[in-house]
């Protein structure tokens, strides 16, 4: 594959010593009381990144035991929006101004391009700043159509005490989406980071402390799911999970969660569809297409890993998503030139290889790619760029989440057939249609299973929209108001005006 474009390493340096990182409970940085810690090497360059606490149960325990506290002293849930929205726009700003330091961790941790993480952290900021805005803004309904004597009220309260999880491939905008909406709705927080990329939401941490976060609000406990998530998932004194990761963790904490009751939020996996119209522009769409594939390395919930063309242009689309693969520049993720950088693991690198070597034992073919990089200079694992057609919604590779570099082409013959082949998939995450004609546009957006749809873009986002998905996919929503609504608990007060009821009991 030497006709692709190649990024070797750069030799930019790497902080000599590893981060360190502790568990943030009820204001205090503490180590765990067994003295266990775990390492994090650089997935791109092998270096040795971070060293962080290992959680145990103690751990978890006395983090949802301060944030228990910390919501029925009542300080910080009956706090005004006012109040509420000065701490959050100062994260905001302290976010910007430790950028730098934020983005050269997640790049190291992750392996994903430093231009990438800039991007990631500047958005991030940006959900900090519109959760303030919520924060004020927020406000329950009046009756007052129930008759004379009779004025009802509905009142919207935080939910309590909120698990916070979050994967590895979005460390610090996924507890971003989750995090300041919690706390612009009064909740008070226990977060797990993914023990592959803990040490931005450490440095989160501090900024909550140094914005003037009461103790207690956010408590932030490191280490694996066992102990860790699954005793967030199961504890009384939690109200609340929110979980982005994985269908088959996301349906175990469900199921951990039915025991109390509480409420679950999962945003969870995507095999998202892009289907392509003849009158499609097609220079555009492989744009969108190239772009919805590679970025992140593939590693991403909303990644359009599978397209659905029009077979009179499959030929014709194919050639030009290949060409344009040909000129994405994989490599270090330290050079600012680099879009797409390293895997996440050796284990996630054999899984993405295994699909693309069951699907072309299926009978598909490999019009690009198929195998890893290896780059000059780099001791880490990087998977090539690859398109696979011939594919047939049987094989795995078309309705399971591969979470790499891997696109899948089909074909369909007409609307009813792409409909079809779009709603295949168990997931339901998002989805793109692209055509010249509205109408088209329209019927596919309505028809489709999924909780977003882009027409003529792809992967466009907003801090106003929710995002979500339907079926495997997840439920609940984040970002918009919607974002804080799942914060909330609805209570209704029914006020009699005056002494004006009539006795029941004559």
């Amino acid at each position: 594959m030497t006709d692709l474009t190649l990024i070797p390493a750069t030799n930019a340096p790497i902080p000599a010593e590893p981060f360190i990182g502790k568990h943030l409970i009820d204001g205090a940085w503490v180590e765990s009381a067994d003295g266990a810690w775990f390492e994090r090497h650089s997935p791109a360059h092998g270096d040795l990144i971070s060293r962080s606490a290992q959680g145990g149960v103690a751990e978890t325990e006395a983090a949802i035991a301060a944030a228990r506290r910390a919501f029925d002293a009542g300080d910080w849930a009956f706090s005004s929006g006012a109040d509420r929205a000065k701490i959050l726009l100062k994260v905001a700003d302290l976010i910007d101004e430790k950028r730098d330091q934020i983005v050269l961790i997640e790049t190291l941790e992750s392996g994903k391009p430093i231009s990438q993480a800039k991007a990631e952290i500047d958005g991030a900021a940006d959900l900090w700043r519109y959760a303030a805005a919520l924060a004020r803004t927020m406000h329950g309904d009046s009756h007052n159509s129930l008759g004379p004597d009779m004025l009802g009220l509905v009142l919207k309260e935080p939910i309590g005490v909120v698990s916070l999880i979050t994967p590895w491939n979005f460390p610090f905008l996924i507890i971003s989406q989750k995090l300041p909406f919690a706390l612009a709705a009064g909740c008070t927080a226990v977060v797990k980071p993914s023990e592959m990329t803990p040490s931005t939401t450490v440095i989160l941490g501090g900024l909550l402390q140094e914005a003037g976060l009461p103790a207690g609000v956010v408590n932030i406990v490191l280490g694996h799911g066992d102990p860790v998530g699954a005793l967030m998932s199961t504890h009384a004194d939690v109200d609340m999970v929110s979980f982005t990761g994985s269908t088959g963790v996301g349906k175990r904490i469900s199921a951990a969660a039915s025991e109390t009751l509480k409420k679950v939020s999962l945003e969870l996996g995507g095999k998202n569809p892009q289907v392509i119209f003849p009158d499609a522009d097609l220079d555009a769409a492989a744009d969108a297409i190239t772009f919805g594939i590679y970025f992140n390395a593939g590693e991403c919930c909303n990644s359009g890993s599978r397209i659905i063309v029009h077979e009179d242009i499959a030929e014709a689309l194919t050639e030009k998503v290949v060409a344009l693969s040909r000129r994405v520049p994989f490599g270090d993720p330290l050079d600012s030139k680099t879009q797409v950088g390293a895997i996440i693991s050796p284990e996630h690198q054999a899984k993405i290889d295994g699909y693309v070597k069951q699907a072309v034992a299926a009978g598909a073919t490999l019009a690009l790619g198929g195998a890893a990089l290896d780059l000059e200079g780099m001791d880490g694992q990087f998977y090539g760029p690859t398109v696979v057609t011939g594919v047939t919604p049987e094989m795995p590779i078309a309705s399971e989440e591969v979470f790499g570099p891997v696109l899948s082409v089909l074909t369909f013959r007409d609307m009813e057939d792409a409909i079809s082949l779009a709603n295949s998939a168990s997931y339901g995450l998002s989805a793109g249609v692209w055509s010249r004609d509205v109408h088209i546009c329209l019927t596919f957006s309505r028809r489709v299973q999924a909780g977003t749809v882009w027409t003529n873009t792809w992967m466009d986002g907003f801090a106003e929209l929710p995002f979500g998905g339907v079926k495997q996919s997840g439920q609940g929503r984040e970002l918009g108001h919607y974002g804080l609504e799942e914060f909330l608990e609805v209570k209704t007060v029914q006020m009699r005006i005056g002494d004006t009821r009539a006795p029941w009991v004559a």
